[in-house]
């Protein structure tokens, strides 16, 4: 048995995207040489690792053990790399991090000084929903996870960073009146998030506890995607603050004053707390609680000025 490292690579690539032309994209190879580096990987068994039907990759169970095994083995090779590294001073290593979707308007800011001072270390990073988010850090895929609702089936602990302001906003063209109860809610249309979604729970526990009972007008899967829907003057939404900084700077939408909001919560950093981090992890961890103030100062300082009644 002959195989090599970057066999096991490819191999495992394939299987992780179920698709040979996805892994020969991440890997930055043709489709064709992706294909023959995993055929020469499959001719060193007399038992099938995957299988083609129709045009679905499918991997076999044998095939499900050997990509376990392969995974253990480029793990450990990295480790070596890592620990080279280390005796040399620098500090390299992945760094894997799940963030919720409207995070992706937190977490850069908290990584820009890190990476620089550490440029040696890979990150990885994962923009998806909540439940995504919460299954990675549950299979333990991630070292990292940021959400503003902590999972209560885990065993994590949590380093705040920083409040999470959720504001109800409209089109500039919206003729909405603001009024001072909470009967405004009674009679817009509103866009929410798909559930699941941690904006979508702290609505949901606001419209709890002051028993109302909102019009939901339509659901969407993204921020990106609701923020674009009220800009069209399609219906409003309860949305993150931070992420309409841009919508509201070129006039495109407005806040609508109402009683309870904003809605707060907080952006926190996640990790379980059995779990034993990386030289990597530790460092990062260290660094976000020492400058998370500073990063604050620098780039979220004009929530401070943001007028909300």
């Amino acid at each position: 048995m002959n195989f090599t490292l970057h066999q096991l690579k490819v191999f495992t690539t394939i299987v992780e995207n179920k698709s040979i032309t996805k892994a020969a994209n991440e890997l930055n190879m043709t489709q064709p040489a992706a294909s023959i580096q995993l055929k020469n990987f499959q001719d060193q068994f007399d038992i099938p690792l995957s299988e083609i039907i129709g045009r679905q990759f499918y991997v076999t169970d044998f095939g499900r053990e050997i990509f376990v095994i392969a995974e253990e083995i480029l793990n450990k090779t990295e480790t070596i790399q890592y620990k080279t590294e280390a005796f040399r001073g620098l500090l390299s290593g992945k760094l894997k991090i799940s963030v919720v979707s409207t995070g992706n308007y937190v977490m850069p800011y908290f990584l820009s000084g890190f990476l620089k001072k550490y440029p040696k270390v890979e990150l990885v990073l994962d923009v998806s929903n909540k439940t995504t988010v919460i299954k990675d850090l549950e299979q333990n895929l991630v070292d990292f996870s940021l959400v503003t609702v902590s999972p209560s089936h885990l065993e994590i602990e949590e380093l705040p960073l920083m409040d999470n302001h959720l504001v109800l906003v409209a089109s500039k063209e919206n003729k909405i009146i603001s009024e001072k109860g909470t009967s405004i809610f009674k009679t817009i249309p509103l866009i929410y998030r798909e559930e699941g979604s941690g904006t979508r729970h702290t609505m949901q526990q606001f419209f709890k506890q002051e028993k109302i009972a909102p019009k939901i007008k339509l659901e969407l899967t993204s921020n990106e995607a609701i923020k674009q829907a009220v800009v069209a003057n399609i219906g409003v939404s309860i949305v993150s603050l931070l992420s309409i900084k841009n919508e509201l700077l070129q006039n495109e939408l407005k806040i609508i004053p109402a009683k309870g909001l904003p809605l707060k919560s907080v952006w926190k950093l996640i990790y379980l707390k059995k779990k034993t981090l990386s030289p990597v992890a530790k460092a990062f961890l260290a660094y976000v609680a020492s400058e998370k103030e500073t990063v604050y100062k620098n780039y979220f300082s004009w929530i401070d000025n943001t007028e909300f009644n």
